[in-house]
């Protein structure tokens, strides 16, 4: 029986060229289907909840910038959602104009302002004076130089110019050769998947009140079951000042003995946990766990403690 319209469309921040396109192309269910851009995460996730595509890819990590707020803040308010992988894209620019602009033409740029702030040590050495406007996407930024002349040039993926008839004014324009962004597919919610050992869990949660001492009770409940938080970062609630939740990544899956007994932990602490998903590391790096909490260790102590009700003979 043939794959029902959303089974065959897959949702990413358009138009084709982008690095959300790239970390797609990434994704064995999705060759041969149906690729459907969009303009923003909203948008993405909507596709999702609403049926028209299976899942959508969205940026939610930059190792220049940190974590994409407005991806973790649609994470938290949109309800049914689930990340079921992650995918890392290496990320550099190029600045790109139409055919016959030279660098010294140059006085606006437009840019999606994550690349407009990794590239703000080359712009300010090269074009000191020139000015902003932002854009909903990097190629969008050189496309828009079609539609208008409010911009002389624009900061693009490499590659660009295979989509788009413009001069390459610089390349390698990013601040840092080594950035990463990290992007993770979403779908609807499901069960999770089988462990590999080589997982990562992500979570939201909120602390009970603003007492003293609140977040270092939330990062206990990681600590004394040996679980590593490769990432935590907070974000307004939006509900007062300075109520804020934090969005976690766990190393380690749901099914793993020490991450469950977290999760257990945080649940009995926090007033709202919102479970994103475990879902295998995009580097395939496995975590190092001290024996005491590995899943052996967690089920010789609950075997203890059964014999001790039981009124059994101590081993």
């Amino acid at each position: 029986m043939p794959d029902s319209p959303r089974e065959q469309t897959y949702s990413y921040l358009g138009p084709a060229g982008t690095f959300t396109e790239a970390a797609l192309a990434q994704v064995p269910e999705a060759q041969g289907k149906t690729w459907r851009a969009v303009n923003n995460v909203g948008e993405a996730l909507g596709d999702v909840l609403e049926g028209r595509s299976v899942a959508a890819m969205i940026a939610i990590e930059n190792s220049v910038d940190g974590g994409v707020s407005a991806t973790q803040d649609a994470l938290a308010t949109m309800t049914g959602l689930r990340i079921v992988g992650e995918y890392l894209v290496s990320v550099n620019f190029v600045l790109v104009a139409r055919p016959g602009t030279t660098l010294a033409d140059v006085r606006v740029i437009n840019a999606h302002p994550v690349a407009y702030a990794q590239c703000s040590r080359w712009l300010g050495a090269n074009l000191a004076s020139h000015g902003h406007i932002p854009a909903t996407s990097n190629v969008a930024a050189a496309a828009s130089l079609f539609e208008n002349a409010q911009a002389d040039a624009a900061i693009a993926p490499p590659g660009i110019t295979a989509h788009y008839d413009l001069d390459v004014l610089a390349e390698g324009i990013g601040d840092n050769p080594n950035a990463v962004t990290r992007f993770v597919l979403v779908s609807r919610t499901a069960p999770v998947p089988e462990r590999t050992g080589s997982d990562k869990t992500s979570i939201i949660a909120e602390l009970p009140d603003n007492k003293a001492g609140r977040l270092l009770e939330m990062l206990e409940q990681f600590a004394t079951r040996g679980v590593n938080m490769s990432l935590i970062e907070s974000r307004p609630i939006g509900d007062e000042l300075g109520r804020y939740r934090f969005v976690i990544d766990l190393e380690g899956h749901i099914l793993d003995e020490r991450v469950a007994d977290a999760l257990l932990g945080l649940k009995r602490f926090s007033p709202n946990v919102i479970f994103l998903g475990s879902y295998p590391r995009a580097d395939r790096a496995r975590p190092t766990v001290t024996p005491r909490y590995e899943d052996a260790a967690f089920t010789d102590a609950r075997d203890w403690l059964r014999g001790l009700i039981a009124g059994e003979p101590a081993a």
